[in-house]
């Protein structure tokens, strides 16, 4: 029971949309302009780089903070992993804003970096490089994100739980990305 009331928590403290919250104390529903999405990427757009940059790192903190947490108290190997995964959904799937929520790419990699440091760093550089060649947010999220579970591999790491969760990730994050491969397969996905 305190597992679940752990990862109920997680959940929960994943779900604190930290990009509405900033752009309210800055005069802007964040959901009424630009993409419409409550990440750092819409946040950069209507705010700017400084503001999109704390909302990152908020959010990248929101996924390590239970991975961190989950290592710390309890002894199941597999818990990190699944407080990282339920932190990620908190992220897409906010209570505060009724089911709704952000596209996980912020929280999966604080998430990451505390589970497996090196893939997850790998996967970062891998969105710079996807990113400075395309001037495109989403696929080099989209090429990151689908990188976690092969860096994984690469750098010989990964337990069972951390490939599930490489994998959640990579599944749950391509599919809120739905919208952004329609766009990039007709060539209309916007760059930075």
């Amino acid at each position: 029971m305190t597992i679940v009331l752990f990862l109920a928590a997680v959940f929960v403290v994943g779900s604190i949309p930290t990009g509405v919250l900033v752009a309210r104390k800055k005069g802007v529903d964040l959901r009424q302009v630009g993409s419409g999405n409550i990440g750092a990427t819409n946040v950069g757009r209507a705010l700017g780089r400084k503001w999109a940059a704390l909302v990152l790192v908020a959010d990248a903190g929101k996924g390590a903070l239970g991975v961190l947490v989950a290592e710390r108290l309890f002894a199941e190997a597999w818990l990190p992993a699944f407080a990282g995964f339920a932190a990620v959904l908190g992220q897409v799937f906010s209570v505060f804003l009724r089911g709704r929520g952000g596209k996980g790419v912020a929280t999966s990699l604080g998430a990451g970096l505390a589970l497996a440091p090196l893939p997850a760093l790998a996967c970062l550089l891998t969105f710079v490089v996807v990113y400075l060649a395309s001037r495109i947010v989403s696929l080099g999220s989209l090429v990151a994100i689908a990188s976690f579970p092969v860096f994984l591999r690469l750098f010989g790491l990964g337990t069972w739980p951390q490939v599930l969760f490489a994998v959640a990730i990579a599944v749950l994050v391509v599919f809120r990305h739905k919208d952004n491969l329609l766009r990039l397969v007709r060539g209309e996905e916007h760059r930075a």
